[in-house]
């Protein structure tokens, strides 16, 4: 992913690539149990495109999936071009029920006016903090910081690129209502998501992981991802 999306925004192939993805996202987790989510990032290219709201109503109708099962993940970068557009559009996308989240949340230099004045559910702590936490004592302190200000906002907070168990154990003692990363499942293709959950409905550090599938990218740093596997540990 982290060559073939470049290359398809400057062959200007990332929009109709985008929409294929989001459709087909909807489809495959249509036919996933419960209220098992599916997330997708968009780029910058597609907030420009005037079919993006279009796309989404129609991947919904065609797959039948509940629009709370759809997860749209954002950048900053995204929020930086044309800021007044994008916000409609996210207040327009917010409204059909679809859920938002701010992705890489703490590296760039504008975050927390984002999180007022844009519709997010939930905001997803960049894995440079979760990689230094056990090190860098700041790192910790971020994190508490934000899953405190999530919990303040009523957003769920999700640590990025957990790998190990130690990881996974501090992020909940901060607060942290899910984490994503190789320790709960690598990528998948979607062929695999089913057999994947039926497997992975089990006890994490004595609580239940409820999986929340997405199915392209190699690791958590390689943006924009489009569906990665990712699994919610209750806080």
């Amino acid at each position: 992913p982290g060559e073939f999306i470049p290359l398809a925004e400057d062959i200007g192939l990332i929009v109709p690539i985008g929409e294929w993805v989001i459709k087909q996202a909807c489809l495959d987790a249509a036919s996933w149990p419960g209220s098992i989510k599916v997330a997708v990032n968009l780029c910058p290219a597609q907030f420009r495109n005037a079919r993006l709201l279009s796309t989404i109503v129609e991947a919904l109708d065609i797959s039948g999936l509940p629009p709370s099962r759809l997860e749209l993940e954002i950048t900053e970068t995204v929020l930086l071009a044309n800021s007044q557009a994008t916000l409609s559009m996210l207040q327009h996308i917010h409204m059909l029920g679809v859920h938002i989240a701010m992705d890489d949340f703490g590296t760039g230099y504008s975050s927390l006016s984002y999180l007022r004045s844009f519709p997010f559910d939930k905001i997803k702590i960049d894995q440079s903090f979760i990689t230094d936490a056990g090190d860098i004592d700041s790192s910790v302190a971020i994190i508490r910081a934000v899953t405190s200000l999530g919990n303040s906002l009523g957003m769920q907070t999700t640590a990025e690129g957990v790998e190990t168990v130690e990881q996974l154990e501090r992020v909940r003692r901060e607060g942290c209502t899910e984490a994503q990363g190789f320790l709960l499942s690598r990528p998948l293709p979607a062929r695999d998501i089913p057999a994947m959950l039926e497997r992975t409905r089990a006890v994490v550090a004595g609580e239940i992981i409820e999986t929340e599938p997405e199915t392209s990218g190699e690791r958590d740093t390689d943006k924009p991802g489009r569906r990665r596997s990712r699994a919610s540990v209750p806080a």
